[in-house]
């Protein structure tokens, strides 16, 4: 069965209704990146990141998986699919993808600020001051802010250099170190775009693009790959 490696960012959720963060209207326009999304930022107004992760995380709970989520679940048939998210909501989970990797971390999970492998399952339930881990330390988004490591990097890169197809959904490629996997994908591999956006692809080698939002184009993916790798749908 051929290893179908899929990247997923912020295009591929935004048809579900999840806001993204910088497109026109989007997030960053409300709010400063610095004071939401970065470890000073947690230090200095512990109150405000911990609302705007609130925020999101109600939001996701009245949002579900669109039908690109669902249509990547069902290639599940026909192909050993692994997706690489750079999203930190449940979709692709709830659509009943069963590898999903999040390079961002999760919306539905906190940490301790104290130890980083203390992780806990939270649901669509606020964080609140005073909130601890066994520790007694105070928990935080379970999210990769901006200047922090990411952790399941190398993970990721293990995964996309064994892909026999890859796949980059709704992602700028412009954020680092996730737009790098493309750098990992083997020679051998076919690789596509799916986006209704102008996406620089940064690798000097054929890729076929789909030029469609993520719903649509994933549709249009499948009948492509199956009648490539003449699989009966």
């Amino acid at each position: 069965m051929n290893r179908l490696v899929i990247l997923t960012g912020a295009g591929m959720s935004s048809e579900s209704g999840i806001r993204t963060f910088r497109e026109s209207g989007g997030l960053w326009e409300e709010y400063d990146v610095a004071e939401v999304a970065s470890p000073m930022g947690w230090w200095k107004d512990r109150k405000l990141v911990l609302r705007f992760y609130n925020e999101r995380r109600r939001q996701l709970e009245q949002c579900g998986p669109n039908a690109g989520h669902t249509a990547l679940a069902a290639l599940e048939k026909h192909f050993d699919v692994h997706i690489i998210t750079q999203n930190i909501d449940n979709l692709h989970e709830r659509a009943g993808s069963a590898k999903t990797l999040h390079l961002h971390g999760e919306l539905t999970k906190a940490r301790s600020t104290a130890d980083p492998s203390m992780i806990y399952d939270i649901g669509y339930n606020d964080i609140k001051e005073g909130d601890l881990c066994e520790k007694g330390s105070q928990l935080r988004p379970h999210i990769v802010w901006f200047g922090e490591a990411v952790p399941m990097m190398d993970e990721a890169i293990r995964i996309t250099a064994t892909a026999d197809i890859f796949v980059v959904i709704g992602s700028s490629l412009n954020v680092y170190p996730a737009a790098g996997l493309i750098h990992y994908v083997p020679e051998s591999a076919s690789l596509w775009l799916i986006d209704p956006n102008e996406v620089e692809i940064p690798v000097g080698r054929k890729v076929s693009v789909i030029k469609k939002k993520a719903s649509e184009g994933v549709t249009i993916l499948t009948e492509m790959l199956l009648k490539r790798y003449e699989i009966k749908g």
